[in-house]
């Protein structure tokens, strides 16, 4: 089954609202079985509303609209799919009668043009919004349906749940779509195509591949469509198995959303406890760990270490040290994780410091060199990296690389 996605609204064309609702409804029709071959974001425009719907019905079972189902005069959805469906506007009674709840509720006077919120075209079918005033619409024609829905993304994804999803299912009797994440760290995506290559060529062909690269990772997704949910699960965990064959060294997680999230489960299992010395990245590793619920049982704390009289009172680096190396170096970053480690307790300690731009690089330090240290039980890991000159993402890939560093320290 193939559906499109339709956006409608002049504030998401001009960024003033990020669109929220393609990312929400995508997720909720690949889990249930439906292919998202488009998502589509128009304006608050007849000719580009009625252009986009005879496009997407004529290569598509089903189009999910939302937006423009307001009762002001820049809400024109309604007029323009009754243009569509060569039909006309009337008064729903159940409709209205939800207005009038929601108005009476609100201790509000239904005023009119409040009720004309239970104004739809005659052809459609209403789905009751029970969380607003503007009315979810269903149309079919020539075996295709077109749902129109709120943009309010509490409306729309309660709508979704309960009333859309299930019909769409039963209509269209959907097959299955199954979806496996593989967290991959330390190897760029063009390397990692060329090592996985005779395996992803090798894959059933009711299987794709999908590189999903982010700051200094990779997300492997492997989709597998049929009709038996048992035998998808089954074949993607055989290939989930030969891909370790190939690239188990640079996997760090699987089904997993963020790089946090598999240094959190690894403390939870093994039962060992996190500290952090940041220099560059400012908080931000002790900020994504905390981030997860339930950190406490295992992120002691952590120290933002910005200057050097930190660094030396709070995690005991050595003047030597700074003045004979510097900030960034490999010595210091050493220095700042075991002493992380060694004053907050912990089983295991991280450690970052770099110039993270976009001033104070040096000829021997540009901007984005970063020293990484990881202490634990087993010694003291350091590793240099030398990122982009991109602040932001100089840090994110710091904090990336951090985790990875861990999760691989741990599992020794």
């Amino acid at each position: 089954m193939k559906v499109s996605i339709l956006n409608i609204g002049d504030e998401l064309l001009i960024g003033q609202v990020v669109n929220t609702n393609a990312s929400a409804i995508s997720k909720m029709l690949i889990s249930a079985g439906m292919d998202v071959v488009e998502v589509v974001v128009c304006a608050d425009d007849r000719t580009a509303i009625l252009n986009n719907l005879n496009r997407l019905t004529s290569t598509n079972d089903a189009v999910l609209m939302t937006g423009g189902l307001g009762p002001t005069k820049d809400d024109i959805t309604k007029k323009v799919l009754c243009e569509f469906y060569d039909s006309h506007l009337v008064e729903n009674q159940t409709a209205l009668d939800n207005v009038k709840r929601i108005f009476e509720a609100r201790g509000y006077e239904l005023t009119p043009i409040n009720r004309q919120q239970s104004w739809v075209p005659e052809c459609c079918t209403v789905i009751n919004n029970v969380m607003g005033t503007a009315p979810c619409m269903w149309f079919e024609r020539d075996g295709k349906v077109v749902v129109s829905m709120p943009g309010v993304p509490f409306e729309m994804e309660n709508l979704m749940r309960t009333e859309v999803l299930p019909r769409l299912q039963q209509h269209f009797r959907t097959g299955h779509i199954v979806n496996k994440n593989i967290l991959v760290q330390g190897i760029g995506e063009s390397f990692l195509s060329d090592l996985i290559e005779p395996w992803e060529l090798a894959l059933p062909q009711y299987m794709r591949l999908a590189y999903l690269p982010q700051a200094g990772m990779v997300k492997l997704r492997i989709t597998a469509h049929g009709d038996n949910r048992d035998r998808l699960d089954a074949a993607i965990a055989d290939e989930v198995k030969k891909l370790y064959s190939f690239a188990g060294q640079y996997i760090v997680g699987e089904d997993l959303e963020t790089l946090p999230e598999a240094v959190a489960r690894l403390m939870e299992s093994n039962n060992i406890t996190l500290a952090t010395a940041e220099s560059c990245t400012g908080g931000t590793i002790a900020s994504k760990l905390t981030a997860i619920a339930g950190a406490s049982a295992y992120f002691k704390g952590g120290v933002v270490a910005y200057s050097n009289e930190v660094k030396m009172c709070a995690l005991g680096v050595q003047h030597n040290t700074l003045e004979k190396y510097g900030a960034v170096s490999e010595q210091t970053a050493r220095e700042m994780a075991e002493g992380a480690r060694q004053r907050l307790s912990a089983d295991y300690a991280v450690a970052t410091t770099g110039i993270a731009g976009p001033a104070g690089g040096t000829p021997d330090k540009p901007v984005g060199t970063v020293w990484i240290a990881v202490a634990g039980p087993h010694g003291t890991e350091t590793r240099l990296k030398k990122f982009c000159d991109d602040r932001l993402r100089t840090i994110e890939r710091t904090a990336n690389e951090v985790f990875s560093m861990l999760i691989n320290a741990i599992k020794r």
